[in-house]
């Protein structure tokens, strides 16, 4: 006896409502206990209410080994689709614990692969929810194509769409480098956890004795290796970060960046002259001038407990999105080192690829030194900071707030690695090193010759800085476009980023350049 059609609706409605159950009620509470949202409710959570469109959610694995022909996994225990964040489109998936831990297969993997396609096709950003035991190894080598073929589409799709991860669980094995390859990763506080091999294997390897929040933390990736960018409470500060950021983002490279209406002005409070002292050791917080500069409220800071000795973020300044580079003297005196060169050498590069202009902000002494930093291949990382503003052609505006000494001079923006426009304030001091190791060289003879020392010394001392330590000789070469009031800074960057809108330059025929990895 043929169906009818109701019975028919009937099935599809149960086969729908059992796949959006998961692993089951009492998995979904387990989730819970461990301070978890389920795969469907963090969706709920990034996406604009009623926008998200589900596919493939009847997709099923097809292998039969170990008991898995006796196993149904709703979803493949991953959820895949498109929805949208304020009113755009974005690509998302999001892996479901509850479902044989997430663990990734080769439908799983096919999944999120056509995912990948369809926003590349589309010109669309990429969201990915990470919550996974690894490897599902009852598919062997499957689950190795699974992941093989989802770096390939990562390393396709980086420069064209925003690739963003949030790790809102463990995240181990072959799994973690999808996340690496892709533009910003978001961790979630005490439940997340990434590593390549855990601490059973170290321990068994090397006789390290370590725990798993010790090994691969949010803290431990955004403070001390760098693979995260953000740090989250919990899942739903996790979802609100995403949104803030694709918020700052095109939905792809032939894209600009959002405008925000408003009214904006070029006037900066006189507060600013407070903050940065004359005096070129003493510290401040830079974080305190780029707040001034930028639209209220508008900075949004990446890689924040990362090589603090330099800042980046997002800002808005007259409503046009900017990528904010600043060196901080309030730690380590803003020199800049490894871990400080890499940082901000990325985040040029994801400007680059994304049509976001850049504003950097110089106040450093220079290369930090040492043995460490020597062996440890500053020469090597260093140069990826050179080569990244170098290659930048997007709208590059420097400002040299106090000082810029020696190479960092050099590396940090200056005209001669192509800024459009550079502009110091009337205190700031260029030169090849600070005036009191530059005068005890240049004048080392007649200092020791002298019969009062520390007089003569600080007699050369001023007299580099006015003949060298500042603004007018840089200016006077035209390595300077302007010398300006620190109350004309904003006005100057919003000028600057106007003027720069119709820029167009373009970089010799290549395959691609060899950055100094």
């Amino acid at each position: 006896m043929d169906k009818d059609l109701n019975e028919v609706l009937r099935d599809f409605h149960e086969r729908r409502e059992k796949i959006k159950l998961g692993g089951g009620t009492d998995k979904i509470e387990r989730q819970h206990q461990s301070g978890k949202l389920t795969a469907r409710e963090r969706l709920e959570y990034l996406l604009d209410e009623g926008s998200f469109m589900e596919i493939d959610e009847f997709v099923k694995h097809r292998n039969n080994y170990f008991g898995l022909d006796r196993l149904e996994l709703p979803a493949d225990g991953v959820i895949t689709g498109i929805g949208k964040i304020d009113g755009r489109h974005v690509a998302v998936f999001s892996q479901d614990f509850t479902v044989m831990g997430g663990s990734l297969g080769e439908m799983h993997a096919k999944k999120i692969t056509k995912l990948l396609d369809i926003a590349m096709k589309m010109g669309i950003p990429v969201v990915g929810i990470n919550d996974s035991g690894g490897a599902r190894i009852q598919e062997g080598v499957d689950s190795l194509y699974g992941y093989g073929e989802i770096f390939y589409r990562n390393t396709l799709a980086s420069g064209v769409i925003p690739q963003i991860t949030v790790i809102a669980g463990p995240c181990a094995g072959g799994a973690v480098y999808s996340p690496a390859i892709t533009d910003f990763v978001v961790m979630v506080d005490k439940t997340s956890k990434m590593f390549i091999t855990g601490p059973q294997v170290i321990k068994a390897v090397t006789g390290e004795d370590i725990s798993q929040e010790e090994l691969g933390s949010a803290m431990v990736h955004n403070q001390k290796s760098g693979v995260a960018h953000f740090v989250a409470s919990d899942d739903v500060d996790a979802m609100k970060k995403v949104r803030k950021l694709l918020s700052y983002l095109p939905s792809n490279n032939a894209e600009d960046p959002p405008f925000a209406d408003g009214n904006y002005t070029g006037e900066i409070s006189e507060e600013i002259l407070n903050i940065v002292p004359i005096e070129p050791n003493k510290p401040y917080d830079v974080k305190s001038v780029i707040k001034m500069i930028v639209d209220k409220d508008s900075f949004f800071e990446v890689h924040e407990h990362f090589a603090r000795n330099i800042v980046t973020g997002f800002a808005r300044i007259g409503g046009m999105v900017a990528g904010i580079i600043a060196n901080q003297p309030s730690y380590l005196a803003g020199v800049l080192d490894i871990d400080s060169s890499d940082k901000a050498a990325r985040f040029i590069r994801f400007l680059d690829s994304f049509n976001i202009p850049i504003i950097t902000l110089v106040d450093t002494p220079g290369y930090l030194p040492g043995v460490s930093q020597e062996h440890g291949g500053i020469i090597r990382h260093g140069a990826k900071l050179l080569y990244a503003y170098s290659e930048a052609t997007v709208p590059k505006i420097t400002i040299i707030l106090r000082k810029a000494y020696g190479g960092a001079y050099i590396a940090m923006g200056s005209k001669h690695l192509g800024a459009d426009f550079v502009a110091a304030w009337p205190f700031a001091e260029i030169a090849v090193m600070g005036p009191e190791g530059a005068a005890n060289i240049i004048f080392r003879k007649e200092i020791e010759n002298a019969q009062n020392k520390e007089e003569i010394r600080k007699q050369k001392i001023e007299e580099y800085k006015s003949q060298f330590a500042n603004p007018y000789i840089a200016a006077s070469r035209g390595y300077l476009d302007k010398v300006i009031d620190p109350r004309e800074t904003r006005d100057f960057i919003v000028r600057s980023l106007e003027l720069s809108i119709t820029k167009n330059e373009g970089r010799p025929n290549k395959k691609h350049g060899n950055i100094p990895l």
